[in-house]
């Protein structure tokens, strides 16, 4: 029992990560080596014409190894493509699960795996509170070998997957280690498949899971202190070991990232992006997000009539990392006062010269440091170029209430009057 109110203790978990230009090819000798039988593959349809996808199939074919193949996931996948997804992992009775895609196909793949290894759970049992019951997980799954195609959520090492649910008009997920991948096979070929604008996007979540576990609530001023270590929540708040993963994922960032979205064949800077991506990906993983990407799950889930540039697909969307970074410069310029050192530091690693500022301005340097790599790198400017006004901020607010998962590790505390703040700061960028 813990005797404390707040945490005194910090968990360390990611997937196994293989790493290397052209190592998909060794995934039909992993699923050999594994035994596996009856494979599920999961990707979208996009995906399923290109090579990433021919590459892992060619290997299957060649090693012999059985498998079917599930090319409806989403992109930004909601509640009823989750369910979807679920419904043919349990009809499949599969023994390993590989997904191929960005964020949305390896998420949904985790929640299929999920819900087929507990089949006689309710959907919304394992869902974060306060919208699911967020029970833990008690279950085997089955192993998941994860092919990111995308440079920027990090799914492939964390055990969270996101879904816009339908009714509230915002996204939720669920967060468990259980859910992590055994593997990522992260392979940077990939990553030259991508559009410009889906680099940039996948980009932009990079430097905020790297931003906002950075400038987290520390693990140990996070409570309530689990009364058993299987209720310590994946999402921690900053921490020691994190932290050496996200500084070194926003100097990536700072390097690469203009590059990467300008130049599609320029290897090296979509290769480090890559990497970066699983780098954030662990530290985020571990100490969680905060505001940024507490206020984009309504943002992407009340989207109205926008058609994100690059994207193939049917509906309209406002991709994730689009989403998260559009409120960047306000909650940094909200947050820096509660740990302004390290906002500092963050626009230091991002090119700023900080050596004469003063702490109280940490949080102003820091907002004009990522509005001018925004502008260069061509962004809507704020949420009223993606089709918002004043009018629908209440429902931003309010769909932003119950994302406590993560908003409550914003270093700073918060009332609906800051997040309607944070909102109208956020309409226009430049």
């Amino acid at each position: 029992m813990c005797e404390r109110k707040t945490d005194y203790a910090f968990e360390m978990a990611c997937s196994n990560i293989r790493y290397g230009a052209g190592v998909t090819k060794e995934i039909g000798m992993d699923l050999q080596n594994m035994g596996a039988r009856n494979v599920c593959l999961m990707t979208d349809r996009t995906l399923s014409q290109l090579p990433p996808v021919g590459v892992v199939l060619d290997s299957l074919t060649k090693h012999g190894v059985e498998y079917k193949i599930y090319e409806d996931v989403r992109v930004e996948p909601t509640d009823k493509s989750f369910k979807a997804a679920i419904d043919f992992a349990k009809q499949g009775h599969f023994d390993v699960y590989v997904a191929v895609g960005g964020g949305s196909v390896i998420d949904t793949c985790k929640a299929a795996n999920l819900y087929a290894s507990h089949p006689e759970a309710e959907f919304l049992d394992f869902v974060n509170a306060p919208i699911g019951k967020g029970k833990p997980i008690t279950a085997s799954l089955k192993p998941l070998i994860a092919v990111p195609t995308t440079a920027g959520t990090g799914s492939e090492t964390t055990g969270v997957a996101i879904f816009d649910f339908e009714n509230l008009k915002a996204k939720t997920g669920i967060a468990n280690r259980a859910l992590k991948p055994t593997l990522g096979m992260v392979d940077p070929l990939h990553t030259l498949h991508m559009p410009s604008r889906v680099a940039a996007n996948s980009g932009f979540d990079v430097l905020c899971h790297a931003l906002e576990s950075f400038t987290a609530l520390p693990y140990n001023l996070r409570s309530p202190c689990p009364s058993n270590p299987i209720n310590r929540p994946a999402y921690q708040g900053s921490n020691p070991i994190s932290d050496v993963w996200a500084r070194h994922a926003l100097k990536i960032v700072a390097k690469y990232l203009k590059r990467a979205v300008r130049d599609a064949g320029d290897v090296e800077a979509r290769s480090s992006m890559h990497l970066a991506s699983v780098f954030a990906g662990i530290g985020f993983g571990n100490a969680g997000v905060h505001l940024c990407h507490g206020m984009s799950y309504p943002i992407a889930g009340n989207v109205k009539t926008h058609r994100a540039r690059g994207y193939n697909v049917e509906h309209p969307i406002v991709p994730h990392g689009l989403s998260v970074v559009l409120t960047s410069p306000a909650v940094f310029a909200f947050t820096a006062n509660m740990c302004p050192e390290r906002h500092l530091e963050a626009a230091q690693i991002l090119g700023t010269d900080v050596s004469n500022i003063k702490k109280d301005d940490a949080g102003r340097v820091l907002a004009d440091t990522l509005r001018s790599i925004l502008y260069d790198l061509e962004v809507e400017d704020g949420l009223f170029a993606i089709g918002y006004t004043k009018e629908d901020i209440p429902s931003l607010v309010k769909g932003t209430i119950p994302q406590e998962r993560v908003t409550k590790l914003s270093p700073r505390a918060h009332t609906e009057e800051d997040l309607t703040a944070l909102f109208a700061a956020s309409m226009k960028l430049y």
